[in-house]
């Protein structure tokens, strides 16, 4: 077959024919992000004339080289500023109108890229999908956030990253048909930061209408107030030795001085998160919290699949290479870490009374009680489980297309200490198991493989028709706070009502309503964190969306 050659409103690209999938990479959806486009919302690339061969990958985003799974053998690590390049499988560029998936990577919104190997999506094209990728900025240079940023045109001064998500996605509005996709549907997927940018995206005006639907991995709503924020960009600032820092200062502050002064701060500051540059709602892309938004009523016009892993957090326990060793008291004064910062007020618990009801939860499933899997139990649920939940429960109240899943198969890595950990749903979802590497992490038997066409199955339901319900799976019932149905995907699947219930209820006395404050603001002990994964002032350039 010839290779594909698409026109785009900014190039005309020739991509690849790969066995039956064409593959564009690396087109730019938007200017570098450079100079006086630094701290900015995006703006439109120039078109670029003859055609352009979209063989290789962009560079990924700036970003550190250390932390536990952050790359995979083969990963592209050439990076640049100039960043914000995206990537397309399509099973053909014709007029089909199929369903368009783009996923958000993750990575703490400091590491990560589009080009992983983890996410090539081959697999799910073949299933009949056009597939998207791509990079946004990370760390300071995608959310520094600070009253002297404010941006003229939007009126906020944080959230660049996020702004280069709804750039990518009005990328897609306009050139999905190109490509044989249907830009009246889109789902938008992502995992742990990923799926945090999704669930932000859910409360911000701008980016209402550019999906039809959304797969939320291990990641629920994470936006900063803007103190904490503000408060972090002046410690940077005086990190980088500007005693007086401005717009124009920050601008020209090289690269590799603002990863240093990004590296020093985040081993001391985290926001409680595991993320020391989260998103914020700054007035601008994000008026309010969008947990608030969620909770109101804001996204009832999305379709959405809410899912975690069984184990997520011993993931960041081997990461931080000392908590299998953990006893009864260190484990209280990490999960007292938690509740510190949570802002529960009189109903908040002692350590002691969470890890003693998880203790009696846990052992009358027959399930292990140690000191080290209480703790992991613990903080997977206070970072990703619980907030999940109240999530899918808050927009269920105001959309019946509302689903959850439990991904409970467990890593054959290191004779199984990962258990189902953070991240082990990705080769699932991407069909990329055969990878050897992946494969040591995830399992490549029959099994595996097994569960890895009933994932892609479900997913690429789901973004066809707003229902995961597959032949291979059955009915997957919406969610609801009666029974609260939910898909174990594992070694065995099967829907199950309530998973995990006496903990979720446990929380949910002690929570109070979600949103308004009421969403978990959690915390990270030191030590483990979670980066590991694997314009102008309405100026010249034109802007994005206007």
């Amino acid at each position: 077959m010839p290779d594909p050659v698409v026109e785009t409103r900014f190039a005309t690209l020739r991509g690849r024919d790969e066995e039956g999938v064409a593959v564009f990479r690396g087109i730019a959806y938007a200017s570098a992000p450079v100079g006086r486009l630094r701290f900015r919302p995006p703006v439109a690339p120039q078109r670029r004339v003859g055609i352009i061969d979209a063989a290789e990958f962009g560079p990924i985003a700036a970003q550190p080289v250390n932390g536990l799974g952050s790359y995979v053998p083969g990963d592209l690590v050439a990076q640049d500023e100039d960043c914000l390049t995206l990537n397309v499988w399509t099973p053909a560029c014709d007029d089909m109108r199929r369903p368009v998936m783009v996923f958000v990577h993750g990575g703490a919104f400091l590491t990560g890229s589009g080009s992983s190997v983890l996410y090539r999506a081959d697999a799910l094209a073949r299933r009949g999908v056009v597939v998207v990728t791509f990079n946004y900025r990370l760390g300071a240079l995608g959310f520094l956030a600070h009253p002297l940023l404010t941006d003229g045109a939007t009126g906020g001064f944080a959230n660049w990253g996020l702004h280069d998500v709804v750039a990518a996605l009005r990328w897609v509005r306009d050139h999905a048909a190109s490509f044989g996709g249907d830009p009246r549907n889109v789902t938008v997927f992502g995992e742990s930061a990923g799926a945090m940018a999704i669930a932000d995206l859910l409360g911000a005006p701008a980016a209402r209408g550019l999906f039809r639907r959304a797969i939320l991995e291990s990641g629920a709503c994470v936006a900063l107030p803007v103190a904490p924020a503000v408060s972090m960009a002046e410690r940077l600032a005086a990190a980088l030795g500007l005693d007086e820092p401005s717009r124009d200062r920050l601008e020209r502050v090289p690269v590799a001085d603002l990863l240093a002064a990004q590296r020093e701060l985040s081993e001391s500051v985290d926001h409680g998160l595991g993320i020391p540059f989260p998103p914020v709602v700054d007035g601008g892309l994000l008026p309010r919290p969008p947990e608030d938004v969620v909770a109101d009523g804001g996204a009832s016009a999305v379709d959405l699949l809410v899912g975690t892993n069984r184990d997520e957090f011993k993931f960041f326990a081997y990461a931080g290479g000392d908590l299998d060793r953990v006893d009864a008291g260190g484990a209280e004064a990490v999960v007292e870490s938690y509740l510190a910062g949570a802002g529960l007020g009189p109903s908040r618990p002692s350590a002691r009374e969470v890890l003693d009801h998880y203790r009696v939860a846990r052992a009358g499933r027959g399930d292990p009680v140690d000191d080290f899997e209480l703790l992991c139990a613990v903080a997977g649920d206070w970072i990703f489980r619980i907030p999940a939940i109240r999530l899918a429960t808050a927009h269920a109240a105001w959309s019946a297309a509302t689903y959850t899943y439990l991904f409970d198969w467990e890593s054959p890595f290191a004779k199984g200490v990962l258990g189902s950990c953070h991240a082990l749903e990705l080769p699932f979802v991407f069909g990329t198991l055969r990878n050897p590497i992946i494969g040591l992490f995830a399992g490549a038997g029959p099994d595996a493989l097994a569960l890895s066409e009933a994932v892609q199955e479900a997913w690429v339901a789901f973004a066809a028709r707003g229902d995961p319900s597959t032949e291979t799976l059955g009915t997957w019932p919406r969610y609801g706070p009666a029974q609260r149905s939910t898909m174990v995907l594992g070694e065995r699947c099967a829907v199950q009502d309530g998973p995990f219930e006496p903990e979720r209820q446990f929380w949910e006395s002690r929570l109070g309503r979600y949103g308004r404050g009421g969403a978990i603001e959690g915390a990270v002990p030191p030590g483990v964190s979670l980066l590991a994964e694997p314009g102008t002032d309405g100026g010249a350039a034109e802007r994005w969306g206007t």
